[in-house]
């Protein structure tokens, strides 16, 4: 029987010459390996980040799904990526021949701690990308979740954290562990803020307090504008003038604030206006002014009521010789409150479900404030301003037509003009 000659590779040669060459020149032989295992390292990451990487974003691009895009924007991926050269680098250094084991071991004990570092830096990049996926949907606003994702992020450190040490330190992660029961008060006072803010954000979520683009006004910090950010320990706040007020969570729990959502829901937006009219200019109207205004449309039916109504009341109490007359007259101040009222309710700009009214405040030294309640139709502010300011020019240009007139403390030049009027 044949015994057949074992194969041998054709390579079989090369190893041996290089085996040997290793042995003869163990200095180069450490020191090529070590740059070879580098270098494997880096061309691997710069392939999977400037080719595959850039592939797979450019599919994601493409899909309609909003996930990946997400995840992308965040850098999660890229993040990820920086763990492949740590790893060849890990099982690299097996391969380098004449390597004492101290410097390896305290080598390897360096990258794996950095492949910690680079989970915990790409699981901050997936709670970024979970969010701004999560932003997309229209709940978002009456419930952000970015403060609880600031809490994951904050125990995913800490745990790194405690991993690292001990691998660093070549220790059980429970020493650490068991060592935070008497690091508990220091925790306590590191992180007070962090604390209150984390219970604060839970019942601002839970009770819907505040939502992402609510107008809120807070003057004991100059905040008046809207929430642009919800976050673990800040509230940011754009105010009107583009500045950005950076509040503590936990003070919108410890002090009062205004918020404008109602108004914004609602539809409309309050005008609360009163013009101070000249009491001395409040008097009853004649005829020819009584005839004047009952053709104007808006006081058309209310000057036909009004006149029947006071004609009757007359009838019905005639004036006694020995009495003060009893007769009821139209005044002009009455009249004009009507006219305020009607114009009002037919102006475009007023929104028609809420109320609306013009009311006398008490009189004063300022004269007799006639005030104009009601509720714009619009809330953005400029077209508010709009309907506001259209309302109290026609009430000022209307005023002298019911013999009214405004009243308005004296200036420098109109004492002057009394006093050469007088001949002073």
């Amino acid at each position: 029987m044949e015994q057949t000659e074992p194969t041998v590779e054709p390579w079989a040669p090369w190893l041996e010459s290089l085996d040997g060459w290793a042995q003869a020149n163990p200095g180069w032989a450490t020191t090529l390996t070590i740059l070879g295992v580098l270098l494997a390292g880096v061309l691997l990451l710069r392939v999977v980040q400037h080719y595959i990487l850039r592939f797979v974003e450019y599919v994601a691009r493409q899909s309609p799904a909003a996930w990946d895009q997400a995840l992308f924007e965040a850098r999660f991926p890229q993040r990820l990526s920086w763990g492949l050269p740590l790893l060849v680098w890990y099982f690299g250094l097996l391969l380098v021949p004449h390597l004492p084991e101290t410097p390896q071991d305290i080598l390897r004990r360096v990258l794996l701690a950095c492949m910690v570092l680079v989970v915990v830096r790409a699981f901050d990049g997936f709670l970024d990308g979970v969010n701004r996926i999560y932003i997309q949907n229209p709940r978002a606003r009456e419930r952000p979740i970015k403060g609880f994702l600031q809490v994951a992020n904050v125990v995913g450190h800490l745990a790194a954290l405690i991993i690292i040490l001990s691998i660093l330190m070549d220790r059980n992660p429970t020493i650490f562990l068991s060592g935070l029961g008497a690091m508990t008060a220091v925790l306590l006072l590191v992180f007070r803020d962090t604390l209150l803010s984390l219970v604060a954000g839970i019942q601002i979520t839970m009770n819907d307090t505040i939502r992402t683009g609510d107008w809120i006004d807070m003057p004991q910090f100059q905040a008046d504008g809207d929430v642009v950010d919800i976050a673990l320990n800040t509230i940011t706040v754009q105010n009107w003038d583009r500045t950005l007020t950076y509040i503590p969570t936990h003070k919108f729990l410890e002090h009062s604030f205004r918020n404008w959502r109602g108004m914004t829901q609602s539809g409309g937006r309050r005008i609360k206006r009163a013009i101070h009219l000249d009491q001395n200019s409040v008097r009853f109207l004649n005829d020819d002014e009584i005839e004047e205004l009952s053709r104007w449309e808006l006081l058309r039916e209310y000057m036909a009521e009004k006149q029947k109504e006071v004609e009757e009341w007359n009838r019905e109490h005639p004036p006694a010789d020995d009495l003060v007359p009893q007769q009821r007259r139209l005044t002009n101040v009455g009249t004009f409150r009507a006219y305020l009222s009607a114009y009002l309710k037919n102006h475009p700009g007023i929104h028609r479900e809420l109320i609306t009214m013009v009311r006398q405040l008490e009189p004063g030294p300022e004269g007799l404030p006639m005030e104009i309640y009601g509720f714009a139709n619009h809330t953005a502010w400029p077209v508010y301003e709009g309907i506001q300011g259209d309302i109290m020019d026609h009430v000022l240009a209307t005023i002298s037509d019911f013999g009214l007139k405004i009243y308005q403390k004296p200036s420098g030049a109109d004492l002057v003009a009394g006093l050469k009027g007088s001949g002073g």
